[in-house]
């Protein structure tokens, strides 16, 4: 039997674990205000990952608005900072 590393080990049980979104998503959190800026930082009030779709919450309807028009880049932007695709789809509430 090979041997892994603890990372090797750590992320071949993350892929196939129920906790992966949720490990996902708080690194996107942590990376949030460098993908997206301070202001849409700040306003942001929760992020979460379902089946590969992102939900961002906010209550500023003008931010909203924005981040409906940036849904590409969005999508383009947090995969890129994650490493690998983990967004195919954006919902905004």
């Amino acid at each position: 039997m090979g041997e892994l590393s603890l990372q090797d080990a750590m992320q071949q049980f993350l892929k196939h674990s129920r906790l992966k979104n949720g490990i996902q998503a708080v690194r996107i959190e942590s990376l949030w205000e460098e993908i997206m800026g301070k202001t849409v930082a700040k306003y942001t009030e929760k992020i979460e990952i379902i089946n590969s779709t992102l939900f961002i919450t906010t209550h500023i309807a003008s931010l909203k608005n924005e981040l409906l028009y940036q849904k590409p880049k969005i999508i383009e932007r947090v995969n890129e900072a994650m490493g690998e695709i983990v967004i195919r789809e954006i919902v905004i509430r």
